[in-house]
């Protein structure tokens, strides 16, 4: 049996959603990955070669980003993209999965956790937003206005490219022409900015404590020292209130550690799928299990 990789746009619960499909020969763990906002599944380039030596992959463009349907009249919630996200799944049958968010993925995560809790038997937030509040009722109303898409292009294209780059990864080196390709890309066509524009007046807040103290997935945050878009002590109140959870903290990475660090990930990520859930709400146990994992785990990045 061979592995087999396609790519493929389906629609699903009232969107058109990309993804990118790895079968494994053999494997029986399939990791589904969700990018940050202003990204898209190129944001997992590095880390997908990887996972795919082990295991099932789906990354997922969320829409309205990269190559997904970008309509103005689709509902840009988190509850309606987790929606989405547990549509496309049950569309090709996958269930059990090890659900991978980075950022505002990693939010909409958690989001499926709550909303589907069997579907998903591991949770893997790399920098997650959390406790964010719904956009201020001024900026909601001022996407009511005609052309206010304009202002959000014009407000994207003055930060720039490269200025948003620098502000997720803590080495600038890793800049190059295929990075700031790959995040400009999909903010060539103007539908994308009438896409946000409905995004900024349907995102609501982010989960609340309560909701997250009744996710019990077992979970592995992972978080850049460095985080500047996303500080670290977010991931310690996550840790603190999500019950099955583990924080990792890798030294000298920003925002972008599926970019930054793919090896280091995924090491923490093989030793993490095979802990017990009671090894993952144990910190002394797990701690010793990781450390262990770590060092039989050891892969050279390419």
């Amino acid at each position: 049996m061979q592995e087999q990789d396609f790519a493929k746009l389906v629609q699903v619960n009232g969107a058109n959603v990309y993804f990118e499909h790895h079968e494994h020969p053999t494997a029986s763990e399939t990791f589904v990955l969700l990018h940050g906002f202003l990204s898209s599944t190129f944001s997992f380039r590095r880390l997908t070669p990887l996972l795919k030596e082990n295991y099932n992959v789906i990354s997922i463009d969320l829409p309205p980003f990269g190559n997904s349907g970008k309509n103005n009249r689709f509902t840009y919630s988190y509850e309606n993209l987790a929606n989405t996200v547990i549509a496309l799944l049950d569309h090709l049958n996958v269930n059990n999965v090890h659900l991978t968010g980075h950022s505002m993925g990693g939010q909409i995560a958690l989001n499926v956790m709550k909303k589907a809790p069997s579907l998903v038997e591991k949770g893997v937030l790399l920098c997650s937003s959390g406790y964010l509040k719904r956009m201020n009722w001024p900026i909601t109303l001022l996407s009511h206005i005609p052309f206010f898409h304009l202002y959000v292009k014009l407000w994207l294209t003055r930060s720039g490219v490269r200025n948003n780059l620098e502000n997720v990864v803590h080495d600038t080196g890793l800049i190059d022409d295929e990075m700031m390709f790959g995040y400009l890309k999909p903010f060539l066509e103007d539908d994308i900015f009438k896409a946000l524009t409905r995004m900024i007046r349907d995102r609501e807040g982010d989960l609340s404590v309560n909701d997250l103290k009744n996710i019990h997935t077992p979970c592995l945050l992972v978080w850049g020292e460095h985080d500047r878009v996303v500080p670290l002590s977010t991931g310690h109140r996550l840790k603190q209130d999500i019950p099955n959870s583990k924080l990792v903290v890798l030294k000298e990475t920003g925002h972008l550690v599926p970019e930054e660090k793919p090896t280091e990930v995924l090491n923490h990520i093989h030793a993490f799928v095979r802990a017990t859930a009671e090894e993952v709400s144990d910190d002394t146990q797990t701690e010793s299990l990781f450390q262990n994992g770590l060092s039989q785990t050891l892969i050279s990045e390419t």
